[in-house]
């Protein structure tokens, strides 16, 4: 499971996705320690990264650039537009002009003067899909762009706009507890030739073994939005989390390579971009793919955690309107 094909290269099945030292999740590394983290996991092989427009409002991809960038060659570089901040209001903005600029600015703070992979962030209901593929299509053809995707798209859409231009790669949330693509986009991604990439495949960090008390995250932590890390949805989670970290044990995995092997053995075209702040975190990450996890193991991994058995939807109601992906 350690190479699979992304973009029209062969990259390392477990890339890294790179919100987390900008914002999300709690207090964000010192710069520093970001730069660090980024230099070591393109020295220990990793030769995927995923950044956003939106990620500390353009930090992420400026912290990739000053870190790697000298190194182009070595890594797929994907990065992301869609999705406008204003303050605390949050849109969908796929115009053709837009995506233009967006990618400009992108590639300004990268340092670079093209990205491999550059997705639509959301579904963007206002626009036909045509003139936002088109837009994709032309920065192709300018070079600025070598591919392009989508995120948290149906499997109609995706359909809809592979038939104007042909995509990549489809992102979406992939783990054990949020099983949305297996309604459609799963299936249909295999057939259209198409990878997809899983973000949050370590369930926000839930199944990495670490996170026991939902109630201590950081105040402007956004799982604290979320319901399932929620006082009414929490214990009974938690429970469940605490048989799947000792399932681990039995495996002699940790909890966090367990949930990545399970995502990685879903299909041969799934990519896992699991986030970090840590240098120890990354290296337990990056070694997922080489482990071997019996079969049953992951068969019982998948009966303990899954859409059945948690508790509480993946996003509050406001954020899960602009998701576009087929829902339980």
């Amino acid at each position: 499971m350690t190479q699979r094909i992304l973009a029209g290269r062969q990259v390392h099945s477990v890339g890294l996705g790179c919100m987390n030292v900008a914002w999300a999740y709690g207090s964000a590394p010192s710069r520093e320690d970001a730069v660090a983290l980024f230099r070591h996991a393109l020295d220990a092989g990793c030769d995927h990264f995923d950044t956003a427009n939106i990620y500390g409002a353009g930090v992420s991809e400026e912290i990739l650039g000053e870190a790697i960038i000298d190194r182009r060659g070595e890594f797929l570089l994907a990065t992301k537009t869609g999705i406008i901040v204003e303050g605390p209001n949050r849109g969908i903005d796929c115009r053709p002009e837009s995506i233009t600029a967006s990618l400009d600015g992108s590639l300004k703070r990268l340092g670079t003067d093209h990205v491999d992979l550059f997705y639509m962030h959301r579904f963007d209901p206002k626009v036909p899909i045509a003139d936002s593929v088109g837009a994709m299509a032309r920065a192709i053809e300018a070079g600025k762009i070598g591919s392009y995707g989508v995120s948290e798209w149906s499997s109609a859409h995706i359909r809809e706009a592979h038939a104007v231009h042909p995509m990549a790669a489809v992102q979406t949330e992939y783990s054990l507890w949020t099983r949305n693509v297996e309604l459609g986009v799963l299936e249909t991604t295999r057939e259209l030739g198409i990878a997809l990439v899983a973000f949050s495949p370590v369930a926000r960090g839930a199944l990495g073994g670490e996170l026991h008390d939902a109630a201590a995250l950081a105040e402007k932590d956004i799982r604290r939005s979320m319901p399932r890390f929620q006082a009414e949805n929490w214990p009974r989670n938690i429970e469940l989390i605490t048989r799947f970290n000792a399932l681990a044990a039995e495996a002699q995995v940790m909890p966090a390579q367990l949930a990545l092997a399970w995502a990685l053995s879903r299909a041969e075209h799934v990519h896992a971009i699991p986030g970090t702040r840590t240098i120890p975190h990354f290296d337990q990450n990056h070694a997922a793919a080489g482990l071997t996890v019996a079969a049953s193991v992951l068969k019982q991994a998948g009966a303990l955690i899954s859409e059945q058995t948690i508790s509480g939807r993946r996003y509050p109601d406001a954020i899960q309107a602009s998701i576009d992906t087929e829902d339980y």
